[in-house]
């Protein structure tokens, strides 16, 4: 089976699938698996001897996960709202401490969860991923037992990062709380249904919202474009520093400091975004016991500083959060989900109903797509149209005629020359890209 094991998995990276989330490797009960990074993100290394179960072929994000079945046997039942998944409770607001709020991404909700659960003995330890290790361009996951460290991993990373393969350095004797990506949600929420003990002992699962994620030959494009010189090393890196929603900081060896407002350096966006990111059907985080995203509205962004929209998906986690609200350690207010989706609609699209397109054009074209086990019940011809017109910027920004335009424009004019565009594109679109979301249902494909 090792054999198949091993063509299995390079199927799913030959084939342009693969997350990079290193589940494969977590799996390895021999241990002697590893990743390592490439221009297209982290990539698996499969030891000759490794000890790789079965179990992988059923909850491998490049392959196949099977949404409604986890639905099923984690909840019991599928969600009233496929757009959101099982709702306990919604919120907006923010962590009440204000170093914490203001050095994270968004509202610091996340953050102070993870501390309070380790604060309160819940846990033992918290999985973080944190920007800056072990090189400044870098970011890595690891088990850190202190709040410092978990405030240390607060700043959101918009690059592929391997965090499964942490899951065979755990103890299945400790409690663990974890942040991570949504398929990477529902993978571990598939080993524990199959019993898998380091996925056993992780007991609350945290996710931000998830839309899209870049290539980090990104980094150094940014750089060049700045006019910085390739061998003048990034000493350090944070995607949302400021006042939120934040600028990409990056300060170079030489003393170099470049800042880019967030909805400028979005154009980089294009250009190297991810594989996993346009085949994804999962935005908010369905199998997370929380789920966190910025609360995008008028009223909150005219504030400044962070706000988050917070969703709760059992009563264990409700009965938490209301605790902390309570104890003054959270501000929050209840939300409407309808409400807090209309902060994320454009996105909610390109998820539920772009990603499916697009992983179903590649079928067409004979090329390999992850299978989630359900589909859209309907899709607009008009809707199609407008993927075609997405898709088509995708595959015209990977070639290296349409890569000139970054080294011919500067940042300070191609960042606010991108952001008028897509402001002007999502007004285009929005009436065709929210059409039919309210009644959006789903057809299971998979049982």
């Amino acid at each position: 089976m090792t054999s198949n094991i091993d063509e299995f998995i390079q199927d799913v990276v030959n084939k342009g699938t693969c997350t990079g989330c290193g589940l494969c490797v977590g799996m390895d009960e021999s241990g002697q698996s590893f990743m390592i990074d490439t221009a297209r993100g982290p990539s698996p290394i499969l030891h000759k001897n490794h000890k790789i179960p079965e179990l992988i072929l059923k909850c491998c994000a490049g392959h196949s996960i099977n949404y409604p079945e986890i639905y099923m046997d984690f909840y019991g039942k599928y969600p009233e709202n496929w757009l959101t998944g099982i709702i306990s409770g919604v919120y907006t607001g923010y962590c009440t401490n204000g170093i914490i709020r203001r050095n994270s991404s968004s509202g610091g909700v996340l953050t102070a969860v993870l501390c309070s659960l380790l604060e309160s003995d819940q846990i033992d330890a918290a999985i973080v991923v944190t920007q800056g290790i072990p090189e400044p361009e870098k970011a890595s996951v690891s088990i850190v037992n202190s709040v410092d460290k978990i405030q240390a991993a607060a700043q959101s990373v918009y690059v592929p990062v391997s965090t499964l393969d942490i899951l065979n350095k755990l103890d299945p004797a400790k409690r663990y709380a974890i942040t991570c990506l949504p398929e990477q949600s529902a993978a571990l929420r598939y080993l524990q249904k199959c019993g898998h003990k380091q996925a056993l002992s992780i007991k609350y699962i945290l996710g931000p919202y998830t839309g899209t994620a870049i290539y980090p030959a990104a980094i150094q494009t940014f750089k060049r474009i700045s006019g910085v010189k390739k061998n003048d090393q990034v000493v350090s890196l944070k995607w949302r520093a400021g006042e939120w929603p934040g600028y990409l900081e990056i300060i170079t060896q030489s003393g170099i400091i470049l800042q880019s407002p967030k909805v400028y350096y979005n154009f980089l966006i294009p250009f190297f975004v991810t594989n996993a990111s346009l085949q994804s059907m999962d935005f908010s985080n369905e199998f997370a016991d929380l789920a966190v995203g910025d609360a995008w509205s008028p009223e909150f962004e005219s504030q400044g500083q962070g706000f988050s929209v917070v969703v709760s998906r059992n009563e264990k986690m409700t009965s938490l959060i209301e605790e902390m609200r309570q104890n003054g350690i959270l501000t929050l207010q209840p939300e409407s989900m309808e409400s807090a989706s209309s902060m994320h609609g454009h996105m909610i699209d390109f998820k539920k109903r772009g990603s499916y397109i697009r992983n179903r054009v590649r079928t067409m074209f004979g090329k390999k797509a992850p299978d989630f086990g359900y589909k859209p019940a309907r899709i607009g011809i008009n809707r199609i149209l407008v993927e075609i017109v997405i898709s088509t910027i995708f595959i015209l920004g990977r070639t290296k005629l349409f890569r000139l335009i970054l080294f011919v424009l500067p940042e300070s004019i191609i960042g606010p020359l991108f952001n008028s565009l897509r402001l002007k594109w999502k007004n285009v679109s929005r009436k065709t890209k929210r059409q039919g979301l309210k009644s959006y249902e789903v057809t299971i494909t998979r049982k």
